[in-house]
């Protein structure tokens, strides 16, 4: 479900405030299938962004409509 008030911009600038932060995420794969991750906010680029999971893992890669749609829901870990 698309967020009220919110575009793909601001998503982006969302994302980029996160960039090096620890977050936990969230990646809904239908069918009632949800899977769980804790990483680093890597890249940021014009399209998509890179979360590093762990060492001797690559990397995983996300849209921002992926993000805007609520399809990858992102949140800050506080240490």
């Amino acid at each position: 479900m698309r967020k009220v008030n919110t575009n793909v911009s601001t998503v982006i600038e969302e994302i980029e405030r996160l960039k090096g932060e620890n977050i936990s995420m969230e990646i809904n794969k239908g069918r009632k299938k949800i899977e769980r991750y804790q990483g680093i906010i890597e890249n940021v680029y014009p399209s998509i962004f890179t979360v590093n999971i762990g060492e001797g893992k690559s990397p995983l890669s996300y849209s921002y409509t992926e993000v805007l749609c609520g399809d990858v829901v992102i949140s800050k870990i506080n240490s």
